[in-house]
């Protein structure tokens, strides 16, 4: 071999050891950590992660975690759940806190509600140590759930639940809001279907116990262990307010058909008014015709002069008569006869 060739040959043989010492003393410090855990993992496998874009150095730290909890769980497994997005050292710490509270969580559980976005060390925590939910939550603004009795008598309460997180039910199961609404509701078809607010203020456990027997955490990612009623305190009247005002909408409502009814009385004064000046009118017209038919009598001869005198005397009797029975002077209407 000639000199040339073998100086390229130790060149590239020298890079190359330089470049396995530089492996070695990146990935060296996680090697023998795992080893000396009894949590082994290769030197190939760590350069792999690296090239997989896989972060070694939590992979090796939760393999050796776990390895020490007594679970044994493969690299290829967390880097699976690493690459698809998963929060592998809370899972871990999930896992182990299940396992010393001697609760039953697979790996493949714990990975699928770590990646439904669910906090499972939470969950997990909330399954042994159970947690409590104020009813209604005070950050939507509401301080009490307000419910009617059917004497009418509002009432307020306020209540808490306690309950404990189903692992079972936590991918697709609903959250804290579904219990609040359901509680809420509870409580109001409680109270409103009480016969007087005294019944609930002397046992306002009955509250509890009904709602509570409803079966709400059905669906939901918890389990219900107890609904507490924190306060109740007397409201409105609300059913003399919704009297008060239903007897205002009827007093306008009789008021308006009142005002109607005078109206209709006004019009028909006035068409009666006028209906008796068009009878006035037509009588002046027909006393307006007597002198032309009396007149028409004397041309024809049917009417002597002695009989206009009679007739005359006549009205004159009349009117005398109607003065004695009437001082004030009124002839009711009567005209002369011309």
């Amino acid at each position: 071999m000639s000199g040339p060739v073998l100086i390229g040959v130790l060149i590239v043989a020298g890079l190359i050891f330089l470049i396995l010492v530089a492996v070695g003393l990146n990935f060296l410090n996680l090697y023998v950590q795992a080893f000396l855990s009894g949590a082994r993992v290769s030197l190939f496998s760590l350069i792999g992660m690296r090239l997989r874009k896989v972060d070694p150095r939590t992979i090796v730290l939760s393999r050796i975690r776990s390895k020490r909890a007594g679970i044994d769980l493969s690299t290829d497994m967390l880097e699976t759940h690493y690459l698809a997005g998963g929060r592998v050292p809370s899972v871990i710490n999930a896992l182990i806190a299940a396992d010393r509270a001697k609760i039953e969580l697979p790996f493949s559980t714990a990975c699928a509600i770590d990646l439904a976005g669910r906090d499972i060390l939470d969950a997990v925590q909330t399954s042994v140590n159970p947690k409590v939910i104020e009813v209604p939550n005070p950050k939507l603004g509401r301080p009490t759930i307000d419910a009617v009795a059917k004497d009418g008598i509002q009432l307020k309460a306020r209540a808490r639940v306690t309950v404990r997180a189903n692992i079972q039910r936590l991918v697709g199961g609903a959250t804290e809001e579904t219990i609040v609404a359901r509680v809420g509701e509870g409580i109001v078809s409680t109270i409103g279907s009480a016969a007087t607010h005294a019944n609930v203020l002397e046992n306002p456990d009955n509250i509890s116990k009904t709602v509570l027997a409803k079966g709400l955490d059905a669906g939901t990612a918890f389990e219900i262990l107890s609904i507490d009623i924190a306060d109740i305190d007397v409201g409105e009247n609300i059913g003399a307010k919704l009297q008060a005002d239903q007897a205002e909408a009827d007093k306008k409502k009789a008021q308006a058909e009142a005002e109607s009814r005078r109206a209709m009385a006004v019009a028909s004064e006035q068409e009666f008014a006028a209906e008796e000046q068009k009878n006035k009118a037509l009588v002046v017209l027909a006393e307006a015709e007597v002198p032309k038919a009396m007149a028409d009598a004397f041309r024809g001869g049917n009417l002597g002069i002695m009989d206009y005198y009679r007739m005359k005397n006549m009205v004159a009797d009349t009117r005398m008569r109607d003065s004695i029975a009437n001082p004030e002077g009124d002839d009711n209407g009567r005209g002369d006869v011309v």
